[in-house]
């Protein structure tokens, strides 16, 4: 993603339930400090970070303030397979990448292909950037893989019609998608971490920073409960 979305998808991106985060979503400059200091204190076994002074969690609820995000509605499932994924972006978004990896294409190819719309362009094609640009969100921002380069199409059948896709809980998926990789990244071999980090960020930072924390150690947070 790269600034504002054009106003021209405005109504796209709302319909969908993305305007929101299209605008706060191009991120904040990663603290590694304090994204390790929240993962040394993350357990698997229970979903929370467990402090000296008791366990919190990252709510939908902080989802839904932080993002704007739906938290309410349908699961957003779905299978990673696809008899042709080719048929799938040429359908919803006219165009074929030459390398379909799984059913994960690069997002520079859509950065590239999907060049912002202007007052000449036809309905068509503002529908297809605004698929892009929020496919751009979600491989880039909201959930994105190890290579953070990646975004898979099986998000993409999600936005044939954006007002079904605002019908779907993507907050869940996104702090699902958040746990998971916490608890991959506790494992002593796994030097990377995908997921919506600046949505860890912001979360410490707001739920624990802005109080006061303990002098000793600037990572030691008082205590907020779930």
């Amino acid at each position: 993603m790269t600034g504002h979305p054009s106003p021209l998808i405005e109504d796209y991106l709302r319909e969908a339930g993305f305007w929101y985060v299209a605008m706060i979503g191009r991120g904040c400059k990663l603290d590694p400090k304090l994204i390790s200091a929240l993962l040394e204190r993350w357990r698997p076994e229970t979903h929370t970070f467990h402090l000296p002074c008791g366990e919190c969690i990252i709510t939908l609820k902080d989802v839904h303030l932080q993002l704007g995000l739906p938290v309410d509605g349908d699961a957003v499932t779905g299978s990673v397979h696809s008899a042709d994924w080719g048929a799938v972006c040429y359908e919803l978004l006219g165009a074929i990448p030459d390398n379909i990896n799984g059913g994960r294409i690069e997002m520079g190819w859509l950065r590239d292909t999907f060049l912002e719309p202007n007052d000449d362009s036809t309905e068509l094609e503002k529908i297809r950037y605004a698929r892009a640009y929020i496919l751009q969100i979600i491989g880039g921002y909201l959930m994105p893989d190890l290579s953070r380069n990646h975004v898979h199409l099986r998000w993409l059948l999600k936005l044939v019609d954006f007002r079904a896709a605002s019908e779907f809980s993507w907050g869940s998926a996104v702090l699902a998608t958040l746990y998971r990789e916490m608890c991959g990244a506790t494992r002593s071999n796994k030097a990377k971490i995908g997921g919506c980090l600046s949505l860890l960020q912001s979360w410490a930072r707001f739920r624990f920073l802005f109080l006061r924390p303990r002098v000793d150690h600037p990572y030691t947070f008082p205590l907020i409960t779930r």
